[in-house]
């Protein structure tokens, strides 16, 4: 591998340019959960973020990272939704357009939120070729700069500010727990938690039915996602070169959790938590709910996200 493309102090320059632009989440606790876990768990709870995920942090340390030549035309992207929504706001706080490529089968919930920040929806088929193309046909009519969902350095950087907090908060962890998809957040935590804390083991969480990143980080190079089947939308993507990078020196391993163990997880964190999470938002808890975690005293767990239909809650499936 190459010398390393993301580092502290991208991370640390993303934290100052977005700090009066996002929420600094709270870190929760419960006892309820830490007796069922025999652990301490700490929630980082990017549910309560802007827009309601942690892509509030990446869009927004890209949009304000770009020069006011390059900002001209507006940004574009592709995106299941969070992102969406996130790089929405990040260009209304800019006062710049957002047009997003989104696939027919988002959330309604996530296209209103979209909508809410005055962002342009395109749709297209709810693959990620098709998202894709669209995405390049849009550039290349529109001239706006490109802002990918993940395999982006600024967006990478602004993703590993959540790392900083976590870690200024709860110094001591053994364990961060974190959901990955196109392995923005991943990457971005691993690399700021490695650098303040080398000690600490970083566990990437998928679902089982979408494990390219699981199968990708044991063979060592990437294995495209096909066809993934989870409840989990925001985790359908496939990894992206410069994430993946990152994931291979920081992280210790990816684990994989079933269907029945986010539901569970969604369910206890919203009963006992009195928090809404979405199921890729569950996802690293359900690693522990699933027994899919090394035993350790003090874990950290990202919380990704709140976003989703409540007319239709998986567990009424």
């Amino acid at each position: 591998m190459s010398g390393p493309a993301l580092t502290l102090e991208l991370i640390r320059e993303a934290h100052a340019r977005i700090r009066d632009k996002i929420n600094r989440t709270p870190v929760m606790t419960s006892e309820t959960l830490d007796s069922m876990a025999q652990a301490r768990l700490f929630f980082k709870c990017e549910n309560l973020q802007k827009t309601g995920a942690f892509k509030a942090r990446g869009a927004t340390n890209a949009v304000f990272s770009l020069s006011a030549d390059l900002a001209r035309n507006g940004v574009a992207t592709h995106s299941s939704g969070n992102h969406a929504a996130a790089l929405a706001r990040a260009a209304r706080l800019r006062g710049i357009p957002a047009r997003i490529v989104m696939p027919d089968n988002a959330p309604r919930a996530k296209q209103a939120s979209v909508r809410r920040y005055g962002g342009e929806i395109i749709f297209c088929e709810p693959t990620l070729q098709a998202r894709e193309r669209a995405a390049r046909e849009l550039v290349g009519r529109t001239g706006a700069a490109m802002i990918h969902p993940y395999d982006d350095l600024q967006v990478m950087a602004g993703q590993g500010t959540t790392a900083i907090e976590l870690l200024e908060e709860v110094p001591d962890l053994d364990v961060i727990l974190c959901p990955v998809g196109g392995g923005g957040q991943l990457s971005g935590i691993a690399t700021a938690a490695k650098a303040l804390k080398p000690s600490v083991r970083i566990l990437g969480v998928e679902p089982a039915g979408a494990d390219d990143a699981s199968r990708s980080f044991r063979a060592g190079h990437i294995i495209p996602s096909v066809d993934p089947k989870t409840i989990a939308d925001g985790l359908r993507s496939s990894l992206g070169e410069k994430p993946f990078a990152e994931i291979r020196r920081y992280v210790d391993d990816i684990v994989t959790v079933s269907e029945e163990s986010i539901i569970q997880a969604m369910q206890l964190i919203w009963q006992v938590m009195k928090i809404i999470v979405e199921p890729s938002g569950a996802v690293a808890y359900a690693a522990m709910v699933g027994g899919a975690v090394p035993r350790a005293t003090r874990i950290g767990i990202i919380l990704s996200g709140g976003n989703l239909d409540l007319d239709h809650l998986p567990w009424q499936a």
